[in-house]
């Protein structure tokens, strides 16, 4: 059985949660909840890095960054395939625009729980929330090309968790109001049971 180290307000954890449901892997998983930041023991044994998530293979090889686990659990299980072929540059382009988003969101959500309020005002505060508007209005105005209704794909996924963590975290940014036809596909991708059943708290 494979082993997947995650704590439950990491969005790259999430991402990865959703792709085991869609996929049917949550049986072949075992979950195991830590807190990095606290140098969990268990952790770093298996990723010196110490970074969540981190899935533990079942012959006993360490996979961290979410987007590579996502690709390897798409690979073991042929059930509800998240990368196609007819698609697979597309969806990746768009996996890149929603980890990144991920990226941008966490670091500025860090800085300010370590700094205060002198993050808001670093020229890096300022330009990750540059890059975050900037990439919002990409998808804004690519809704229709780049994400779906029907089907889902790992690129579908990492922007929805991408927006919900910034609904959760950065609440201030008001994406809701501000992207309407993003917001209308967010709400209409979580009503998906491995949304909801790892929705953020």
């Amino acid at each position: 059985m494979m082993k997947l180290y995650l704590n439950a307000t990491s969005p790259y954890a999430r991402m990865v949660r959703i792709i085991m449901l869609e996929k049917q892997l949550e049986g072949n998983v075992e979950l195991c909840w830590c807190d990095p930041w606290s140098d969990d023991e268990a952790l770093l044994r298996e990723n010196p890095i110490g970074r969540i998530p981190t899935l533990v293979t079942e012959v006993g090889m360490a996979i961290s960054e979410s987007l590579l686990i996502a690709l390897y659990l798409d690979e073991q299980c042929s059930v509800r395939p998240l990368i196609t072929a007819d698609r697979k540059e597309e969806i990746l382009h768009v996996a890149g625009l929603g980890v990144g988003l991920m990226d941008a969101a966490f670091s500025t959500v860090i800085s300010a729980k370590y700094l205060n309020n002198e993050a808001n005002d670093s020229v890096l505060s300022q330009r990750r929330l540059r890059a975050i508007q900037r990439t919002l209005e990409h998808l804004e105005n690519n809704v229709e090309c780049y994400l779906s209704f029907e089907t889902i794909s790992i690129g579908d996924i990492a922007v929805a968790v991408a927006l919900d963590y910034l609904a959760f975290r950065l609440p201030e940014l008001g994406i809701s109001n501000s992207y309407t036809k993003l917001e209308d596909w967010r709400s209409n991708i979580s009503k998906r049971l491995s949304f909801k059943e790892t929705a953020f708290e």
